[in-house]
């Protein structure tokens, strides 16, 4: 970390490492942390409710959650030893493991699920320069495909917060229930005054107004929300001030060998998606990253996975919507992301103030969905113009056939029902089968001397060593 701090004080401030001024800093930080947090805290509620633990309990998972999600961001954006890809990256707890750890934690408890992150953490990190070795399999009409998946894969997100999420929590229970409110006119009439807010900000205003265009319409939201009643403060009165988070805290973690191997091959598949939100950062941020950096990136997926175990949450990723927020508001500094961990953690142990960025209503965060999601699947479109679709008769079909198959479980969610359980955790997810089909069929219409020869040119890899001189001690 020092090493970090002296390139950053003694390197020009500029792109992903200026330092900004304080004040500065932490409001940028802040709004990555209200961008983040309906989605931080949403895997320890569905999976407390899941198994019926009581509201204390839940309480704990989410300080744990918020916590850990704190300290591994950190570690990415700022950088340690061996660890973090030091672009402008939030970590959160994935919503991909979600159902498996559900059936893990009905069969053995919390400490199976712990257990079974510690495995896959180890399996994770272990793993990671593997994918340093597949460049080749990622040229832009790989890249571009699942970059725009990724993208189109959060739109359901965003516009599930528009309406005001369907299910909600009971304040009075904390059970997971169904919002009858969900699509009203008012949910809606907000979301749509927050996207108008932000756009009106983005065209006319400059420099540090424009950069808070989300943050500002965030607070509009919230504001009007407040003023018709949709927020609830009840909560915060019962919630301690401080609240220490200590490791095992719900007992020693239970160690099975296929809860182990379940919860790896879904870190396979967040690794997958990690690396395509750091391609598009790279891409956002003018610095593509190294091989070592995607190694460093991948890792800390990892880390923060058995951290995670250790701590008593759940597997860790990079989060997408904070890539969009990225490319929305032009600001490409990692320290605006280390001030975002830092706000986490205070979070994690000051449970009053974390209440109050919980009350932000889902409509209020699906009207800066739309923006931030879009943008990421715009990045994916961007890299996708760069592909050769001309002359190369066969990158169409390729595109058109991954996206058809990304596209299966936000349109078609019944259509592998009848698989095997085992299976379906990877067949639900979207963005690892756009990419396995986009992997595949490049392999099959281009073969492997076009993948030969993307590794040979890799202009991730060299585009990077090409800066290297210039920003070794950044790095």
């Amino acid at each position: 970390m020092s090493e970090a701090t002296t390139a950053a004080s003694s390197a020009p401030c500029k792109g992903v490492d200026e330092v900004l001024p304080a004040g500065r800093l932490a409001t940028l930080g802040l709004q990555h942390v209200m961008v983040m947090y309906a989605g931080a805290v949403a895997v320890p509620i569905i999976i407390g409710n899941a198994l019926n633990l009581s509201r204390e309990e839940v309480a704990i998972l989410i300080n744990a959650d918020l916590l850990c999600c704190g300290l591994i961001t950190l570690i990415q954006a700022w950088g340690i030893p061996g660890f973090g890809i030091r672009l402008p990256v939030m970590m959160g707890v994935s919503f991909a493991a979600v159902a498996p750890m559900i059936t893990i934690g009905q069969d053995m408890g919390l400490t199976g699920i712990f257990g079974a992150c510690i495995v896959a953490g180890i399996f994770s990190i272990a793993i990671s320069p593997i994918f340093s070795r597949l460049m080749g399999l990622f040229p832009p009409v790989v890249t571009g495909t699942i970059i725009t998946v990724i993208g189109i894969t959060l739109m359901r997100v965003g516009l599930d917060w528009m309406g005001g999420s369907k299910m909600i929590t009971d304040p009075t229970t904390g059970a997971r229930i169904v919002n009858e409110n969900f699509g009203s006119a008012e949910n809606l009439g907000i979301a749509f005054l927050v996207l108008v807010v932000i756009l009106l900000l983005t065209k006319y205003a400059r420099g540090f107004l424009a950069n808070v265009a989300v943050l500002i319409g965030l607070l509009v939201g919230f504001l009007i929300s407040m003023a018709m009643g949709h927020i609830d403060f009840g909560a915060i009165g019962d919630a301690k001030w401080v609240s220490v988070v200590t490791p095992f805290h719900f007992g020693m973690p239970q160690f099975d060998f296929a809860a182990g191997a379940i919860i790896s091959l879904i870190m396979i598949v967040i690794m997958v998606e990690s690396l395509g939100m750091f391609l598009a950062l790279g891409e956002i941020c003018d610095r593509p990253p190294s091989r070592e950096a995607l190694v460093r990136g991948l890792r800390t997926d990892g880390l923060g996975t058995l951290v995670g175990g250790i701590l008593n949450t759940f597997p860790h990723s990079s989060f997408s919507q904070n890539v969009g927020l990225v490319s929305v508001t032009g600001v490409r500094s990692r320290w605006v992301c280390v001030a975002g961990g830092l706000f986490l953690m205070a979070l994690g142990v000051l449970p009053k103030l974390a209440f109050i960025v919980a009350a932000i209503p889902f409509e209020v965060l699906g009207g800066a969905g739309i923006v931030m999601f879009g943008m990421v699947a715009s990045t994916g479109i961007k890299i996708l113009l760069s592909a050769d679709l001309d002359t190369n008769r066969y990158n169409p079909y390729i595109i058109a056939i991954s996206l058809g198959l990304g596209m299966i479980p936000l349109v078609a969610g019944d259509l592998f029902a009848n698989m095997p359980d085992s299976i379906k955790p990877l067949l639900h997810s979207g963005i690892l089968l756009a990419a396995v089909s986009a992997i595949a069929l490049n392999l099959f219409f281009n073969g492997l001397g076009a993948v030969k020869a993307t590794a040979e040119n890799d202009p991730i890899g060299k585009a990077a060593d090409a800066k290297a001189g210039s920003t070794a001690a950044a790095h």
